[in-house]
């Protein structure tokens, strides 16, 4: 049976680089990439509805990653639209050469594929080659604007992902070395749905240890504490898209793979709980993460230390468990990818505006710039989890499953997220009110990705669609 829409979606962004790294001129790279982009998504969409191939030794497609890869074709398809605007006055002004971002557009789209193939591989290996690919391609496009800072941002960003991954890797041997003596040596150990339905005659001692080492692994890629150290520097140096890219994307990708290695401990009653060991780290995450907020100066790294937060708190959830919680959990990743993505488009133009990412730099941004500063501050009570905002709904069923199942840890629950809400309206009173501060250069701004971002939100908060309500429950389902 031909694959269909999944054929498509390896095909565009690996064709797309292709083409933009051997065509000439800039700015028609960034067109480009923003319509495989467009094309990427729709193919995408198409899985909603087409008939779904069977499970192969390399490609499966369920209810799982369905939903996020069309969350992450759309959050790239619209980053890629707010790139082009961004990166054509970064050319201007001389941030970035020609040939620089064109190598941008390039990997934007490789970038891409490693997601897709991330979410939709079939296969433990190579999906731990994706997102080893993600790792480098975000590497060097964190590092494109050549200076000492985001040279140095690059380098902390590889040599801590690549620890991390490494790690991964590990915990990937150990699954195959407990699958080999059932399943046998070679491809038909590593195939994760064959894992699955004969996962209890797999060795429980084996699989304790590898998910450590995975938890450990993408716990890195997925920025939770004490593994967090690359993200701030890789968010505050890299361009802004990328910025969004990283916050929106990859970690939800690094999540999705521990997730999937979750679900096999859960199928093993003899196995180690995964629960206990990720809802200390996301708590810790959660707590660290809402602290850090207050005493940031940069604007990109205060919205870094947001994803660790909000990253720390799907993780508990997800270790939390039953269907409320992973619900919670799944609803929180998907709002969280479009409000953070969202923020970072508002944050990428008053960066632009201003000529600065200094937050005492900035200030009046709703006087100055009424639709950026207004936008940043419904982006700021969105990722606070003030209703009627989507978020809300998500924080109140992971507190409410919290108070049902750990009411102890209730308490540090909702602390941590009152730290985390004022310290984020503190720095917002900063920078969208009082006294206009700094330059007000002219910048062409594309808004209609940041107003379609927190439009969504707000839509999710006050209504959300049957049938996606029942996707996501029986996505819960699978995650034990």
């Amino acid at each position: 049976m031909s694959l269909g829409p999944v054929t498509f979606l390896f095909l565009i962004p690996a064709l797309a680089a292709v083409v933009i790294a051997l065509l000439p001129g800039s700015k028609l790279s960034a067109y480009l990439n923003a319509g495989a982009s467009f094309l990427t998504f729709l193919a995408a969409l198409s899985l909603l509805w087409a008939e779904r191939p069977a499970p192969g030794a390399y490609v499966l497609v369920d209810e799982f990653n369905t939903i996020f890869v069309v969350l992450i074709t759309f959050v790239a398809f619209t980053t890629s639209v707010f790139s082009t605007t961004y990166v054509e006055y970064e050319l201007e002004t001389g941030r970035v050469t020609p040939a620089f971002l064109k190598l941008y557009h390039a990997l934007y789209q490789a970038l891409t594929l490693s997601f897709v193939l991330a979410l939709l591989s079939n296969n433990i290996g190579v999906m731990w080659v994706a997102i080893e690919l993600a790792t480098l391609t975000t590497v060097v496009m964190v590092g494109i604007y050549r200076t000492h800072a985001a040279i140095e941002a690059a380098w902390k960003y590889f040599i801590l992902a690549s620890v991390g991954i490494a790690l991964a890797l590990f915990g990937t041997i150990l699954v195959y070395m407990a699958a080999e003596p059932v399943m046998g040596s070679g491809l038909n150990a590593m195939v994760w749905t064959d894992l699955v339905a004969r996962a209890a005659s797999l060795e429980p001692a084996m699989l304790n240890l590898a998910f450590v080492f995975l938890l450990l692994g993408y716990g890195t890629k997925i920025g939770l504490f004490p593994l967090h150290a690359w993200l701030p520097d890789a968010h505050a140096e890299g361009p802004t898209p990328i910025t969004a890219v990283l916050s929106g994307l990859l970690l939800n990708v690094a999540l999705y793979a521990l997730l999937r290695c979750k679900m096999l401990l859960a199928a093993i009653p003899e196995a180690l709980a995964p629960g206990p060991l990720m809802i200390g780290m996301g708590l810790v995450s959660l707590l660290f993460g809402a602290f850090m907020l207050y005493r940031r100066r940069d604007i990109k790294r205060l919205f870094a230390y947001s994803s660790i937060e909000h990253m720390g708190l799907i993780t508990f959830a997800f270790g939390l468990g039953g269907p409320i919680a992973n619900f919670a959990g799944l609803l929180h990743m998907a709002l969280h990818s479009l409000t953070k993505s969202g923020i970072f488009f508002a944050v990428g133009d008053i960066s632009q505006v201003k000529g600065t990412q200094k937050i005492a730099d900035m200030g009046g941004l709703t006087s100055t710039n009424p639709l950026i500063g207004w936008g940043l501050v419904i982006g700021v009570a969105a990722i606070a989890g003030l209703p009627p905002l989507g978020i809300f709904t998500s924080e109140f069923l992971i507190v409410s499953a919290t108070l049902a199942k750990q009411p102890l840890l209730a308490f540090p629950l909702v602390l941590g997220l009152l730290i985390a809400i004022g310290a984020l309206f503190l720095q917002l009173n900063r920078i969208a009110f009082g006294e206009p501060k700094g330059p007000n250069h002219k910048v062409k701004c594309s808004y209609v990705p940041m107003i379609l971002h927190l439009g969504l939100v707000l839509i999710a908060g006050v209504y959300l669609p049957a049938t996606l309500v029942a996707w996501f429950q029986a996505v819960a389902k699978l995650l034990g």
